[in-house]
């Protein structure tokens, strides 16, 4: 047990740890071209996996028509809204609004597919709202000094609820597909979807051969598209196996927490009193929402 909390955790960990890398990536290359890259590199390292394991086998129409919803709302609207948040943004406060995705889920799962919303569940939905505002009073008035900025903050909520929507999309899928194939048709239809965007930037562009040859950016490049794409993705369901599926949702805790030392230790972001106050009710709001219900 103690192999699945770990692959739980280091799932989480490797996700708040990219808040920061992307961050930085978004600030030297286009977007359209970081998630091109990125989805390329995945369907790489995935196909090869995939074949090997389970066989060349093409998914019902159903199942590939949700993975195209899933590959749009999962991964198209949430890493381009998050890139383009990040921008305007910091790493800290994109990674504390990232801690409101479980909060989101019951709040969709409440609108769109009928399930019954707990007292718990409004809690934490307010919580994380009350987490959102704390990190917006954060801006230090919205002048981007020291602080993010109210347009950063919304496109980051926006990649929120993408990735809501994908984990909705997800539980359509649950137990039909074998895990590799869903990750690697996920990224093939990312990858099309993406392709009028990044395409023309991949030959004319003149400074992309230059910024691709700085070992730093091609190192953190890689290790997005790796780690973003496919380890993150085969730890937490690898951790899902063993470990109580109600749970797994509290190591999601780690997200937040990577994401802020991250920003602080690594980007030399500055956390303040409003940060704190609003990692404090977004970790509420996520434990709330996510911690296993008594029985009996």
């Amino acid at each position: 047990m103690l192999t699945a909390y770990a692959q739980l955790a280091g799932s989480m960990v490797l996700t708040g740890v990219n808040v920061g890398v992307a961050k930085t990536l978004a600030g030297a290359l286009p977007i359209a071209m970081i998630l091109g890259l990125r989805c390329l590199l995945a369907v790489a390292v995935l196909l090869p996996l995939s074949l090997w394991r389970d066989g060349p086998r093409l998914p019902p129409r159903g199942a590939l028509l949700n993975l195209f919803w899933q590959a749009l709302l999962g991964t198209v609207l949430y890493n381009a809204a998050l890139l383009l948040g990040l921008r305007l943004t910091t790493a800290l406060e994109g990674g504390l609004m990232l801690a409101a995705i479980p909060a989101v889920v019951a709040l969709g799962a409440a609108l769109l597919l009928r399930e019954r919303l707990t007292p718990r569940g409004w809690a934490a939905a307010l919580l994380a709202a009350g987490g959102i505002g704390a990190v917006t009073l954060a801006r230090g008035g919205g002048d981007g000094q020291g602080g993010g900025s109210l347009a950063g903050n919304a496109l980051v909520l926006l990649a929120v609820c993408g990735e809501a929507a994908y984990a909705l999309l997800s539980k359509r899928l649950a137990g039909r597909m074998p895990l590799l194939a869903a990750g690697l048709w996920m990224q093939i239809f990312s990858a099309l979807l993406l392709l009028p965007a990044w395409l023309p930037l991949a030959i004319p562009w003149p400074g992309a051969a230059g910024v691709l040859a700085d070992p730093l950016l091609a190192g953190l490049l890689i290790f997005h598209g790796l780690t973003a794409s496919v380890f993150s993705l085969l730890l937490w369901y690898s951790g899902l196996r063993r470990a109580p599926a109600g749970l797994a949702g509290v190591f999601m805790a780690f997200l937040p927490a990577s994401a802020a030392v991250t920003a602080v230790l690594f980007l030399g972001e500055p956390m303040t009193t409003a940060h704190l106050a609003g990692f404090a009710l977004m970790l509420a709001s996520l434990l709330l929402a996510t911690w296993p219900a008594r029985r009996g």
